[in-house]
């Protein structure tokens, strides 16, 4: 049976332990020290240290408990306002910034740390939180008495343990495509690169980048959108996926606008980065490449060898006196150091396979998120039971 209660409730019969982050002071910084996390850093499920600014060792006391421990449910509270992760086992102690509140539920105590970290993601939550973060005039923000106010609805311990495992159960498994998709992509540049380093005289060669590929640009799709058909694609959903000012428009365009799953798309402005496409088909929006290997040049290579030239690229952006930095086309005449076409086959029978492992994991993770983002909602109202869910899952990994 499920009790409704608050989380100040919790704290006070010491089921829970949460707060804010240290207000260092500029004089405490210093190595060694603890690497500060900011709001910035913690990302939907995850975090990703950018290990910046330290404070001292020396001033471990003044920190308190604001450091932090392994299993601590994170929370954004300021700006973007409720991305939550877990602390994992490994790796550094952080120093938590004050917009990012940490929870600790209390070891055999009747709120589980994995529940309350699916918790932040349901309905239940968003709706008060919807309500609190907006009462100022200022950015979003969830103020600790906000986070005291909020309303929890707790079940049994059995009940909080299987939806923890149903929905964790895919979790790992998108973790696991996460790795599985890092080592494809690292063992295919790898072995590009050792087969340039090492091939015989007339294996590899340097043509422009221009001379490999079509660079078709986007275009002003979001015009006059409808609201409903197909996502158009801008740089921020390259780099973070579909959210709430996502756009989507019916229009009927031409193929080389539209991006389909293993397509490659090159941001050429703002943060500059190369994507492999792996959600359902788009419509590519402008500042961004679709790019079509010409001849017998495989897409995987492409994605390297323009890989290999981000860092040039990313420096000619930034000298642009512009408001956003970008590059022409004709910096894409720059030479490249690639296979000779004879040599191609022989390559892409190799490391081809790695491209489409990679691409396979990635899809089967966007399956699986989606399944799990159907699932929480309906498993922590009580709208589907348990063992319902486990059979949906069963069949999903």
């Amino acid at each position: 049976m499920s009790e409704k209660t608050t989380l100040g409730a919790l704290v006070r019969l010491r089921h829970l332990e949460f707060g804010d982050g240290y207000r260092t002071k500029r004089s405490e910084h210093g190595h060694p020290g603890y690497p500060i996390l900011r709001v910035a850093e913690v990302l939907d499920g995850r975090i990703e240290p950018k290990l910046e600014d330290f404070i001292s060792v020396a001033y471990r006391k003044n920190i308190g408990a604001k450091l932090s421990m392994p299993g601590d449910v994170i929370l954004t509270t300021k700006g973007t306002v409720g991305r939550v992760a877990v602390m994992p086992s490994d790796g550094n102690d952080y120093a938590y910034s004050p917009q990012v509140c940490y929870f600790r539920p209390r070891v055999n105590g009747p709120l589980l740390s994995e529940y309350l970290y699916y918790w932040f993601k349901t309905p239940e939550f968003w709706k008060q939180a919807a309500f609190l973060k907006g009462q100022t005039d200022m950015a979003d923000y969830l103020s600790l008495s906000d986070i005291r106010s909020l309303h929890i609805t707790l079940p049994g311990h059995s009940i909080q343990k299987g939806i923890v495992e149903v929905l964790g159960a895919l979790d790992e498994k998108i973790t696991l495509n996460g790795r599985i998709v890092n080592s494809c992509d690292l063992i295919r540049a790898c072995g590009l690169d050792q087969f340039l380093k090492s091939a015989p005289e007339g294996e590899a060669h340097a043509p422009p980048l221009s001379s490999l590929a079509e660079f078709i640009n986007g275009k002003a799709f979001t015009k006059n959108a409808t609201g409903s058909g197909r996502m158009v694609v801008r740089i921020a959903e390259l780099n973070s996926g579909p959210s709430g000012s996502t756009i989507y428009n019916d229009l009927e365009v031409p193929d080389k606008h539209l991006a389909r799953a293993g397509d490659l798309l090159f941001a050429w402005s703002g943060s500059l980065t190369v994507h492999r496409w792996y959600r359902s088909e788009a419509i590519i929006n402008q500042h961004i490449f679709k790019v079509i290997p010409r001849g017998d040049y495989p897409v995987w290579l492409l994605n390297d060898l323009l890989l290999a030239k981000l860092a040039m690229f990313k420096q000619i952006a930034a000298d642009k006196a512009t408001t956003m930095g970008h590059i022409q086309r004709k910096h894409l005449d720059e030479c490249v150091h690639a296979p000779a076409p004879g040599s191609i086959p022989r390559l892409d029978a190799v490391l081809g396979p790695l491209w489409q492992r990679a691409l396979l994991a990635e899809q089967e993770s966007l399956k699986l998120s989606e399944l799990r983002d159907t699932l929480l909602p309906r498993l922590m109202s009580g709208e589907i039971k348990v063992r319902d869910a486990e059979k949906l899952v069963e069949e999903a990994v």
